[in-house]
């Protein structure tokens, strides 16, 4: 193993704000381009039915390939590997930027997220590098989570108001400028641990195909049904290579998801929670901007900026509550507060009508869910990374943000479907504007499910005792 070295005085300040970009640049492209979907769908004639695909493709890329990612990382140098996967990605949304028909663009999104799967694990691996255990690394760590939730939302406030005065292109090329400066950033960063040994390619193939295909599985389930001969194919096989993959893992002499990384029940447990988590929140987006756009008429501008409250809460439970938090209990605790919160404010959108008063409903539970969201999101980064040997971590890294991405697209699957169910169930004569927001409603509050999971996941799984508060178990990650 090639030990890291130390960042050069000076140059350590920029580390942090370096790894926070790339990982908030990856995550935002998940959701940048939601509020600006029908003027894409407009501009290069793609058919609503077909819409989707812009955001599946980058996520089937996204959630398909990060395990492979996380792994390349440890094998072949961390840094080189941040800054290979940066430059996939500007290639990409400049592809996606010039895009003139819709199968390039959905090409492009597909390149995006090969990108973010090289980059989003070699950054979180390379900030345990670059931070020594203890308060410092912990303060990283959370301002790394909290990307996770910020991304989403800044990617729907960016996405509303480049749609609105610069059009739709500028939604990839935004990327560019970004890319750019993360990449020149990274010369303040450390090479990172590079391990000896080969890349599991039988492994790599298994688990990018079978991840791949859930993914496609849990979208087209959404828009074909359950039933569809495609949903039950690819579904069984992902559960197929999903077997194969735990069978090559047992003979591989360097297998790519080594048996140490999950057999922490802390670790488990927190996958599993970042999991729901995701499957919430994305969710919630999808839901709520359809009720600014089709039932308040929003334009995609003023639907960007009514999401400033969600990135507002966000910013206060990752950055302020959180820590306080995670500084007295254990990461159980933490958690499950964090749930709390998330799942009381999706009781609160459930209150949404068709002709309310924003100042009631909208703004205040999303302040609400964003501050659930902030302190979850952070401590289940945590915990998900604690205490795993140094040559892992790029694996374990790789698996915080597949728990994310995975979780985001089951839930908008399934949810989806009850509020697409809770809407033709309506009674014959109800508003059309009414029937819709009822749908709405009855997906974030299963929503709130998911988050009541979350809670008795972590409960179970997690440690109860103070000996596991975050700050402690956090001088026991790689370094």
């Amino acid at each position: 193993m090639t030990s890291t070295n130390a960042p050069r005085p000076g140059r350590s300040g920029l580390a942090l704000p370096v790894i926070a970009f790339a990982q908030l640049l990856m995550v935002m492209d998940g959701t940048i381009v939601t509020v600006g979907l029908p003027v894409i769908g407009a501009g290069l004639g793609i058919a609503e039915t077909d819409l989707d695909w812009v955001l599946t493709s980058y996520a089937l890329a996204f959630g398909g390939l990060l395990l492979a990612g996380g792994r390349a990382g440890d094998l072949f140098g961390r840094r080189r590997m941040l800054r290979a996967g940066l430059v996939v990605f500007l290639a990409a949304s400049l592809l996606g930027g010039l895009a003139g028909n819709g199968g390039v663009l959905i090409a492009a999104r597909v390149l995006q997220g090969v990108g973010a799967a090289i980059v989003a694990p070699a950054a979180l691996s390379l900030l345990a590098d670059t931070f020594p255990a203890g308060p410092e690394r912990n303060k990283a760590l959370g301002v790394y989570g909290a990307m996770g939730g910020l991304g989403s939302v800044a990617g729907l406030l960016l996405g509303g108001a480049l749609t609105e005065y610069l059009g739709w292109r500028w939604i990839m090329f935004v990327n560019i400028p970004i890319a750019l400066l993360v990449l020149a950033g990274t010369f303040a960063l450390v090479p990172g641990t590079r391990e000896r040994g080969g890349l599991d390619l039988p492994g790599a193939i298994a688990v990018t195909l079978a991840l791949g295909s859930l993914v496609y599985a849990i979208n087209r389930a959404g828009s074909h049904g359950v039933g569809d001969g495609l949903t039950l194919a690819f579904g069984a096989a992902a559960v197929g290579l999903l077997v194969a993959f735990a069978f090559i893992q047992r003979k591989a002499r360097s297998p790519m998801l080594p048996p140490g990384v999950l057999a922490d029940r802390g670790r488990l447990g927190a996958n599993l929670v970042m999991l729901l988590m995701g499957a919430g929140q994305l969710a919630t987006f999808y839901f709520l901007t359809l009720y600014m756009q089709t039932i308040k008429q929003y334009s995609p501008l003023i639907t960007g900026l009514a999401y400033l409250p969600f990135a507002i809460g966000i910013g206060l439970g990752s950055g302020l509550v959180g820590p306080r938090l995670q500084a007295r209990a254990a990461t159980r605790t933490v958690l499950t507060i964090g749930m709390v919160v998330a799942a009381a404010a999706m009781g609160w959108f459930s209150l949404l009508t068709s002709d309310q008063d924003p100042l009631l409903v909208l703004l205040p539970a999303q302040l609400a869910g964003g501050v659930g969201l902030g302190i979850g999101f952070v401590a289940a980064t945590i915990g998900g990374v604690q205490g795993v040997a140094a040559r892992d971590s790029g694996i374990a890294s790789g698996l915080v943000n597949t728990s994310q991405q995975i979780g985001g697209a089951l839930g908008l699957a399934v949810l989806a479907g009850i509020a697409v169910a809770a809407t033709a169930g309506q009674p014959t004569g109800t508003p059309e504007p009414d029937a819709l927001t009822s749908g709405y409603t009855e997906g974030m509050l299963g929503a709130g499910g998911f988050y009541l999971a979350a809670i008795l996941t972590a409960v179970i799984l997690l440690r109860p005792r103070l000996a596991d508060r975050n700050s402690e178990a956090v001088q026991a990650m790689p370094h």
